[in-house]
C-alpha cells in the first residue's frame, strides 16, 4: 500500500541520515582537503543509490559501514586498553606516616622523592623506591615478565606495580609517579604506536593511488557500456556504485595497525619493550644475532674459579697476600679476589707502599717484604716466569679464564718467585645455553659473539655457551665493522649490548637490543628493543612473536585484497548488490581485527 511504501521510505531515509552524520561531514572535509578517502566512496555510493531509487540499499550500506567503523574503533580501543591496563597496576594512593605517627593515605602523584611509604603484605608497590626496612618476596611479573617472585631486602630496588609478598615493607621513594619504570613503559609503548611499520606505510601509499583509481574505474563502468553498447544506464550505474562500496579499503587499512599495537602490547606484558612497528617487523625478520660477552652472555661479575699453588704455598696464604694488595684497587678482577678472601674468612692486612702498574698489575709491602699481583706479562718482566709457571699459566688461559699471579718481588739479592696463580672467570648466565637453543629454534641462522677479551677467552666462552662464532680482541669501532658485515650477508641482524658502551654497534644493527634496562633510563631511551630483565630467553620470545605478527599482517593484507578482487569481479558481472558488497567488506574487517587481536592472548 502507498502508506506502507512511504513509511518504509521514511525509515530508510532516517537510517541513511543517522548513519550519514558520521560519513558525510568526514567526506566533505576530505574533499575540501582535495583528498579521496573511504568516506568519500561511501558518500557517493549512498547518494547514487538514492538517485536510482535504491533507498533500502543506501540505508543498508550506511548502517553496515557505520558498524565497520565501530569495529575499527573498538579494535583500536581494545589494544590501547590493554596498554592502559598496565598503568592501572600501580595504586592511586600510598600509605604514609604523618607527623602524629598515624598512617594516612596520600595520592601517589603528591609523593615527593625521599618520602617513606608503607607497603603491606599482598598489596601492590605504589612507587619506584628503595627498601628501608623489611624483607619480602616481590612478584615483578608486571614489569619484567618473570614468573618467580624475587627476594628483596633493605637497600634493594622495588618498582611501581609489582606485588609485595608475605611481609610489610617500608620503601623510600626514588622517582616521582610520572617517572616510574611502569609509567615510562606505558609512555614508550604509546609512542611506539605512532611509528608506522613498513607494511603500514606501503598500505597507506597504496591507498593513496588505489582510491582515485577506483573512482575512475567506477566512472568508466557507469558510462562506457551504456554509451558504446546502448545498455541500461541504471543497471551500469548501480554496478559502479557496488564497485565503489566493494573498493572501500576498510579491512586493508586496519590490517596492519591493529596487528602492530597488539604485538607491541603482548611483548610489553612479557617485559620486552619495542620502540615501534618498524622494529617489531624487523625483529620478526631477524636472521643473525651479534652479542656482547660481558653482561650479556656472562653475568658480568668476575669471580675466583680456582687457586693454583706453587712452591707448596697454601691457598689461604696466596689469597691473603693477593687480597692485601688488591684491597687498594677498584679493578673488577681485584674486587673478585677480595670478595673471595672475605667469603673464605681469610684474615689480611692492607699492604703498605701500594703501587699500581698499568697494564700489568700492582705491588705492595706485606710484613716488610715486597709482593706483587700481576698478569703474565708482569710475571715475565720480573723474571718469575719459569717453565713450570708458563705451563700452569697456559693451562689457565686455555680454559678462557683471566689470571692473577701472586709472587715475591726481587729485592736485596733475592730473585722474583711466583707463589701461586688465581684463576678468575666470568660465569655464564644460567639461561644462556637454553636461550641460544631457543634462538636457533626460532630460525636464526647464526649467533656471533663480539668481545674485547682476547680470542682464546672469547672462544672458550663461546664453546661453553654454544655460540656459532666468537671474535675477540675487538675495539668498539671494530665491532661496528663486524655488525655491518653481518648485515650485508644476512640483511636483518640484531645486536645485544648494554645500550651505552655498545651504542655504535647497536645503531648499525637492524634492531639494537639492550639488556637489563630495569631501572636504567639510558638503555630504554637508546635501544630499539629493551629487555626489562636480564633474560636472554626473552629475545627468542620476541623473535617468535615478531614473526607471528609479520605472518598475521601478511595474511590480513592478502585476505583483504582477495575479498576485494572476488567481489569486484562479481560486481562487474552483475552478481553483487550494494548490501552484499558492504557485508563482505564489514565481514573482512571483522575477521582481520579478530585475527590481529589473537596476538594479545597469553
Amino acid at each position: 500500500m502507498p502508506s506502507q511504501t512511504w513509511l518504509a521510505t521514511g525509515c530508510f531515509l532516517l537510517a541513511t541520515i543517522s548513519g550519514g552524520l558520521l560519513v558525510f561531514p568526514a567526506a566533505w572535509k576530505a574533499l575540501r582537503a582535495r583528498r579521496l578517502d573511504m568516506n568519500v566512496l561511501m558518500a557517493v555510493a549512498v547518494t547514487g543509490a538514492w538517485l536510482i531509487g535504491q533507498g533500502e540499499e543506501a540505508a543498508s550500506v550506511v548502517f553496515l559501514f557505520a558498524l565497520s567503523e565501530l569495529l575499527e574503533s573498538w579494535s583500536a580501543g581494545r589494544a590501547r586498553r590493554a596498554i592502559a591496563s598496565l598503568l592501572k597496576l600501580s595504586p592511586e594512593t600510598a600509605l604514609v606516616t604523618d607527623s602524629s605517627g598515624k598512617q594516612v593515605e596520600r595520592p601517589v602523584g603528591e609523593l615527593e622523592v625521599g618520602t617513606e611509604v608503607l607497603v603491606k603484605s599482598g598489596s601492590r608497590v605504589p612507587v619506584d623506591g628503595v627498601i628501608v626496612t623489611g624483607n619480602s618476596a616481590i612478584n615483578q611479573a608486571p614489569i619484567t615478565g618473570e614468573s618467580v617472585p624475587v627476594e628483596k631486602q633493605p637497600g634493594d630496588q622495588v618498582f611501581a606495580g609489582t606485588i609485595n609478598g608475605e611481609s610489610s615493607l617500608t620503601v623510600k621513594v626514588t622517582k616521582l609517579a610520572g617517572d616510574s619504570t611502569l609509567a615510562r613503559i606505558v609512555r614508550l609503548v604509546e609512542e611506539a604506536e605512532g611509528q608506522k611499520a613498513p607494511t603500514q606505510r606501503f598500505v597507506d601509499r597504496f591507498a593513496s593511488y588505489y582510491t582515485p583509481a577506483v573512482f575512475v574505474a567506477a566512472l568508466l563502468v557507469a558510462t562506457i557500456p551504456p554509451l558504446l553498447f546502448q545498455q541500461s544506464w541504471t543497471d551500469w550505474l548501480y554496478r559502479s556504485l557496488v564497485l565503489l562500496v566493494i573498493a572501500c579499503p576498510c579491512a586493508l587499512v586496519i590490517a596492519t595497525p591493529v596487528s602492530i599495537v597488539s604485538g607491541l602490547t603482548a611483548l610489553a606484558r612479557r617485559g620486552v619493550l619495542v620502540k615501534g612497528g618498524a622494529y617489531l617487523e624487523a625483529i620478526g625478520k631477524l636472521r643473525a644475532l651479534a652479542v656482547d660477552k660481558t653482561g650479556t652472555i656472562t653475568q658480568g661479575r668476575p669471580q675466583v674459579v680456582r687457586i693454583v699453588s706453587l712452591q707448596g704455598v697454601s691457598e689461604y696464604e696466596i689469597l691473603a697476600k693477593a687480597a692485601a694488595i688488591d684491597t687498594h684497587s677498584e679493578h673488577p678482577l681485584a674486587k673478585a679476589v677480595v670478595d673471595e678472601a672475605e667469603k673464605r674468612d681469610v684474615i689480611f692486612t692492607p699492604a703498605l707502599d701500594y703501587t699500581s702498574r698499568t697494564g700489568r698489575g700492582a705491588e705492595g709491602r706485606i710484613g716488610g717484604h715486597p709482593f706483587f699481583v700481576g698478569n703474565h706479562r708482569m710475571t715475565h718482566e720480573l723474571g718469575a716466569c719459569t717453565e713450570e709457571v708458563k705451563a700452569r699459566l697456559a693451562e689457565v688461559e686455555s680454559a678462557g679464564l683471566s689470571l692473577a699471579v701472586v709472587g715475591h718481588m726481587p729485592h736485596d739479592g733475592c730473585s722474583a718467585q711466583a707463589l701461586g696463580i688465581i684463576a678468575i672467570g666470568d660465569a655464564l648466565r644460567p639461561e644462556t645455553r637454553e636461550a641460544l637453543r631457543l634462538l636457533h629454534d626460532a630460525g636464526l641462522e647464526k649467533v656471533v659473539m663480539l668481545s674485547g677479551d682476547n680470542q682464546r677467552t672469547a672462544s672458550a666462552i663461546a664453546q661453553k655457551a654454544g655460540i656459532d662464532e666468537a671474535i675477540g680482541d675487538l675495539l668498539p669501532d671494530q665491532k661496528v665493522e663486524h655488525v655491518k658485515a653481518l648485515v650485508i650477508k644476512h640483511r636483518y641482524v640484531g645486536m645485544i649490548g648494554d645500550g651505552v658502551n655498545d651504542a655504535p654497534a647497536l645503531a648499525v644493527a637492524s634492531v639494537g637490543i639492550a639488556m637489563g634496562a630495569i631501572g636504567s633510563d639510558t638503555a630504554i631511551e637508546t635501544a630499539d628493543m629493551t629487555l626489562m630483565k636480564d633474560d636472554l630467553t626473552k629475545v627468542a620470545e620476541a623473535i617468535v612473536l615478531g614473526r607471528r605478527t609479520v605472518r598475521i599482517i601478511q595474511f590480513n593484507v592478502a585476505f583483504a585484497l582477495a575479498i576485494k578482487a572476488i567481489f569486484l569481479v562479481l560486481a562487474l558481472m552483475g552478481h553483487a548488490s550494494l548490501w552484499m558488497a558492504i557485508v563482505a567488506d564489514t565481514g573482512a574487517t571483522l575477521l582481520v581485527i579478530l585475527n590481529a587481536l589473537r596476538l594479545l592472548r597469553n
